[in-house]
């Protein structure tokens, strides 16, 4: 029984992928009758409605280029705003690209940032706070969309639950957060337990190696982050403006998806749109894959048909909109993410020349 429990543990990203898709399977099963007249819908879009996705996507990098200059003022560096601009495309590839709930992002920005002489507990720190700001000002656009489907007279108890979850666990995650970086014991103690357990879990796979993470460098790291976390403790007054950043950040996504429905023709309960992009993107995080392909688009057809929206027309719109964001993204951020590791290259081979 513990070996059943134990295989269920270890692979629960999986099982919950999995699940998830036969969710979205059950769900084209349910209107399999419609297919058709989901398919037909695909052709029946306002293309100049989808070229205002464009401007929209450029608005958000903006905004996540200002946020992540904020941030950095605050613990003492200044970074060019067009470099931060660049980085949080390169950053988006990556994600998109390798899937890890973040992790890849995270490992990715300390490599990347680290030509600033900033180092890497520093980096860690800009990114997670950064999420952070992000999750703390969606919990005022959980609020609107509430406020939104009361108005259209579409809030039920599936609303009223899923909206009270995020909420809470915004807001309990984001509490454990501060509670454990506010003392550099806490920290290290929690991070010393993780990166035990993740060596452990590497040795029974492969026993000849000991220590995958360095406990010695775990510590410099996570010495440095909470340093850093205490001038952004101190600075609490500074914190406005990138939590006004991440909230732009949010809306301006969910502006784009609300831009594809009305490239279909349909202008949808601002609310419901809030809410499914909230559950979609939440859930996502945890998906092994690339860009949360599967999860995204059921959770949020799912989370549109509980508040009345028929996913005969939701389903064609949210792949539509999956696509394009796609395309729009991706490939900027690729040759952005070539171009750095080429030239972190060079400078590596200059360095061994010289």
């Amino acid at each position: 029984m513990g070996k059943i429990s134990g295989y269920f543990f270890k692979r629960w990203k999986l099982l919950l992928n999995i699940v998830t898709i036969l969710a979205l399977i059950f769900t084209l099963y349910l209107i399999r009758d419609d297919l058709a007249t989901t398919l037909d819908n695909l052709t029946k879009i306002d293309a100049w409605a989808l070229v205002l996705l464009l401007p929209i996507e450029v608005l958000n990098y903006h905004f996540q280029a200002k946020l992540y200059q904020h941030l950095f003022r605050i613990v003492g560096n200044e970074l060019p705003y067009k470099y931060l601009y660049k980085a949080a495309l390169e950053l988006n590839f990556v994600n998109h690209v390798f899937p890890s709930g973040g992790a890849a992002g995270l490992s990715y920005f300390g490599l990347m940032i680290k030509n600033h002489e900033i180092t890497g507990g520093k980096a860690t720190l800009i990114q997670i706070i950064k999420l952070v700001m992000t999750f703390l000002s969606f919990e005022v656009l959980i609020i609107l969309s509430l406020f939104f489907l009361a108005l259209g007279g579409r809030v039920n108890n599936f609303t009223m639950l899923a909206a009270g979850m995020m909420s809470t666990l915004l807001v309990v995650g984001t509490g454990l957060f501060v509670f454990i970086a506010g003392k550099q014991e806490r920290i290290n103690s929690f991070m010393e337990f993780v990166t035990r357990m993740f060596n452990r879990l590497v040795s029974r796979f492969s026993p000849s190696v000991t220590e995958a993470i360095s406990l010695k460098r775990v510590r410099q790291i996570f010495d440095d982050f909470h340093t850093s976390f205490r001038q952004i403790q101190s600075n609490r007054q500074k914190m406005r403006a990138p939590l006004f950043y991440a909230f732009m950040c949010n809306a301006t996504e969910i502006m784009a998806v609300y831009v594809v429905f009305i490239a279909f023709g349909k202008f949808l309960n601002v609310g419901a749109v809030i809410l499914a992009y909230g559950i979609a993107n939440f859930a996502g995080t945890f998906s092994i894959l690339p860009g949360g392909i599967g999860i995204y688009e059921a959770l949020m057809t799912a989370t549109l048909l509980a508040t009345g929206v028929s996913a005969v027309f939701s389903l064609p719109a949210i792949i539509m909109y999956r696509v394009v964001n796609t395309i729009l993204q991706i490939p900027p951020g690729y040759y952005l993410y070539q171009k750095h590791i080429v030239k972190n290259k060079d400078a590596e081979a200059d360095h061994l020349v010289t």
